[in-house]
């Protein structure tokens, strides 16, 4: 509907309104919508005409589906959702965990065990000396703080909301113009459009964005366990608490209400909205103006540049410094070693337990007659805590007939015991000096 004359109103050329529509910019969207819980002050800069509607309608959907009742006892009024259905902020799998005292193996961790892993890939390593052959690295992590079971995450001082205003000013700005002209189709859809951001922002923003674990049972033995795969294994040392903290804990959203019904209303209310403004804006600006249409492209045009600004942050980066916040930035420290057998002996060196054949035989199942005799030997040493001379006399027994190629396996395999242990005695004092601190 347009009511007076508008520049370049003697044009013959329309722009299609379904280039632009619901479906453009619905990933960089949704990822505008994900930091709000992570800057502070972020969901008060959500007014202006975003695109990607349609994608963001679908995704409210089905965090709406997600909600459950809190498990906390006092807040049994009070829904949570699973932020994997909007944010893929859960969406990651862990490796493997093994519990050294309890036994307990998770074939497959979290989000927050992945996002783990991933920060002690890039600590810079300390190499061990030693022979070479696929190099694993072993990080050690002491877990001295027990995080709650339920805790608030903080909110990053950040410039992001504030750079916000330059898609708010254009959207106002192309908003004012499509008005003063008297194009009410494109004044319309991008004033709806504002509307529509801003309630959803503000929406998505009132809940709160936590930390939750399972609470441990009294009396657990120490969490310790052995976090990795091949590339390399994270020593977890700390309380029951402190370790499932990471191997079960996960980031959601939980909503404040006494009705815990109204969130998911509130919720369900914003994906009909998105949805509607989508058809808005596929009917109604092919019947504006030109000039209509290309106020309400550049409006689009400057909301996605500044939603693909922040599709572009590391939100990876921005959940591991909030899993280090949350544990309160464990000391880790990062080693290096040049087979996986120089590796089992250090991380049993590490954890310095009275029986440690289980973990042997979880971390290397070999059990020919060659690798049953190192293992013995090795395993005398460690129970007594003995050092590592190791001889001929450990492998090289004529009563044992072993043959040449057994001989020489056995050789290389206590000479990489050798430099583990002699890695570990080097790095003594930092090790525990580190566990000290639980």
């Amino acid at each position: 509907m347009v009511t007076g004359h508008t520049p370049l109103d003697n044009t013959r050329f329309i722009l299609n309104g379904t280039g632009v529509a619901g479906l453009f910019g619905g990933e960089e969207a949704v990822a505008s919508l994900a930091v709000v819980h992570v800057f502070e002050g972020r969901k008060w800069f959500g007014w202006y005409n975003s695109p990607g509607s349609y994608i963001m309608g679908i995704r409210f959907s089905r965090l709406a589906r997600s909600a459950v009742p809190s498990l906390s006892q006092h807040e049994q009024n009070h829904v949570q959702t699973d932020l994997a259905s909007l944010f893929e902020y859960n969406g990651r799998k862990g490796p493997k965990f093994r519990a050294v005292y309890s036994g307990t193996t998770f074939q497959e961790t979290g989000h927050l065990a992945a996002l783990l892993m991933q920060e002690c890939t890039e600590l810079p390593p300390t190499e061990i000396k030693g022979r070479k052959t696929q190099p694993v690295s072993v990080t050690v992590a002491n877990l001295d703080y027990v995080p709650q079971c339920e805790e608030p995450l903080k909110l990053d001082r950040y410039h992001a909301p504030f750079y916000a205003s330059a898609p708010i000013l254009v959207s106002m700005a192309t908003c004012a113009a499509c008005g003063w002209w008297r194009d009410w189709f494109s004044f319309a859809v991008i004033l709806f459009g504002m509307i529509v951001s801003g309630i959803s922002c503000l929406v998505i923003g009132s809940g709160t964005f936590r930390f939750t674990h399972p609470e441990p049972a009294q009396g657990s033995p120490p969490g310790d366990g052995i976090l990795g795969c091949e590339e390399g294994v994270v020593l977890l040392k700390g309380k029951e608490g402190a370790v499932n903290a990471v191997t079960r804990g996960r980031f959601s959203l939980l909503f404040e209400h006494e009705d815990a019904h109204r969130s998911v209303r509130l919720i369900q209310m914003c994906s009909v909205i998105l949805v509607i403004q989508a058809i808005a804006q596929l009917i109604l600006i092919p019947q504006s103006s030109f000039f209509g249409q290309l106020m309400f492209v550049v409006s689009v045009a400057v909301s996605w540049l500044y939603n693909l600004w922040l599709w572009s942050l590391d939100k990876e980066k921005i959940q591991r410094d909030l899993l280090m916040e949350v544990l309160h930035k464990p000391p880790l420290t990062r080693y290096i070693l040049g087979t996986r057998t120089s590796m089992v002996i250090f991380v049993l060196l590490v954890l310095d337990m009275d029986n440690p054949k289980d973990v042997m035989d979880f971390l290397l199942p070999p059990d020919t007659r060659a690798w049953q005799i190192w293992k013995r030997a090795v395993m005398e040493r460690l129970k007594n805590r003995e050092e590592f001379k190791l001889d001929a006399s450990d492998w090289d027994a004529p009563s044992l007939e072993l043959s040449k190629e057994e001989r020489k396996l056995l050789e290389t395999l206590f000479k990489d015991a050798q430099d583990a242990y002699e890695g570990f005695e080097q790095h003594r004092e930092q090790i525990l000096q580190c566990s000290k601190l639980q």
